[in-house]
């Protein structure tokens, strides 16, 4: 609360406060239907490791598609849009339960992953354009930190409906998709509309010297989907976790990044983008190794959570952009690196899907492969990144050694 707090300065009806809300909302939905997700396509509609793969590729579909924000953005504002996102999600959400089929749930996550991915996409633009760059790094740990209590909150209730009053997923599925819509309806209502502080660029924009955060933004959507996909997946299919195993498990990745997020914010503020992605990247290796090597449930469940806990650290990714960013293509940007980052992620479920039929030990050792190419990209970022300081490669190597401290 005391960081929260901080971060609106007591405006409660400012525009932080609109997106920390809205960042409290997306989990209603968005944790319930991944907490039950696995369970629900292997008891209800009998998935394998290959229908598993398809669906989870066409989730990133709309991702891939983040680019068209842009257009949407000329008849819509971004507020607006985020808004319009959340009720897509909660709709989404709400009718998964009502199609245990193979066609219908790849509908249903279509639908709901539309929702999910633009909102990300206007988030992350906004929070951007919202924060400051010296409080950007702890704004987005906030962010994180609240959506981390609404999804603790949300997978605490879905286990003790599961768990103790045996309440059918089909109900709750459609209580989660239906709050979401609720609470996005009032935001509407309850808030002003912000003025941009810059008007952004209503068209595609691909910068050249923005190079190193696509390259990043890329392999960070191919080390996602090892985790998102198969480590779930793996709790399921070899531990044999059940539905309310699986949402303890979430329980405590809601509480580590709730009460980890914002000091890893504050962290990257303080250590820079640098230091920060290859301490991300060299964790990710050890543990994706480890995956593949482990045969204890405990083990591996402290390697999910560990991993999860490493997803908090692609703030860094999200400062360096800012601070090397003209302001004006914020917006577009942030489309761009949604559908940069899911090239990938389209290809990998489905492939990986086949693969993990062989040898789910396989398909960690290739995310480990995959977090090796992102360290390697992490020591190109300048230590002091600036527009005219954006890597520590080709013709910006000079002015970011220049302007790099000692180590």
């Amino acid at each position: 609360m005391k960081d929260v707090l901080k971060m609106i300065g007591g405006d409660w009806r400012g525009p932080k406060a609109l997106l920390l809300l809205m960042s409290i909302t997306m989990p209603l939905a968005f944790s319930v239907w991944q907490a039950l997700l696995n369970n629900f396509i292997v008891e209800r509609a009998h998935f394998t490791g290959l229908e598993v793969g398809i669906l989870q590729s066409l989730r990133e579909v709309p991702g891939f598609l983040a680019f068209a924000v842009v257009f949407v953005l000329i008849i819509m504002r971004e507020q607006t849009l985020a808004l319009v996102s959340l009720v897509l999600l909660g709709f989404g959400t709400a009718i998964t339960g009502l199609f245990p089929t193979e066609a219908g749930l790849y509908i249903t996550t279509v639908i709901g992953s539309l929702g999910f991915h633009y909102f990300e996409t206007v988030r992350q633009s906004l929070a951007l354009q919202w924060a400051a760059k010296d409080e950007a790094a702890e704004f987005f740990g906030t962010l994180i930190s609240v959506s981390a209590f609404a999804s603790l909150a949300s997978f605490g209730l879905a286990y003790i409906c599961l768990q103790w009053f045996a309440v059918d997923m089909v109900t709750l599925y459609m209580f989660a998709g239906g709050a979401t819509i609720a609470v996005a309806i009032y935001g509407w209502i309850a808030y002003p509309r912000f003025p941009e502080k810059v008007e952004q660029r209503k068209h595609i924009v691909l910068r050249s010297r923005y190079w190193l955060y696509y390259a990043l933004e890329f392999m960070h959507g191919a080390r996602r989907q090892i985790f998102v996909v198969f480590a779930g997946l793996l709790m399921v299919q070899k531990y044999g976790y059940s539905v309310s195993s699986v949402t303890l498990l979430f329980l405590v990745n809601g509480l580590a990044n709730m009460l980890l997020a914002p000091r890893l914010g504050r962290m990257i503020g303080r250590i820079g983008e640098r230091r920060s992605l290859c301490l991300e990247q060299v964790g990710l290796i050890l543990v994706f190794i480890a995956y593949a090597l482990v045969d204890s449930a405990w083990i591996a469940s402290g390697l999910y959570v560990l991993d999860n806990i490493f997803f908090c650290m692609a703030i860094a990714m999200r400062t360096y952009f800012q601070k090397i960013a003209d302001p004006a293509d914020i917006a577009s940007t942030s489309g761009v690196s949604f559908t940069i980052s899911h090239i990938v992620a389209i290809i990998i479920p489905a492939a990986f899907g086949a693969l993990w039929l062989a040898s789910p030990a396989a398909v960690f050792l290739g995310g480990a492969a995959m977090a090796g190419v992102a360290l390697g990209l992490s020591l190109m970022v300048p230590f002091d990144p600036t527009p005219d300081r954006v890597a520590l490669v080709g013709r910006w190597r000079g002015l970011a050694r220049t302007a790099a401290p000692a180590e």
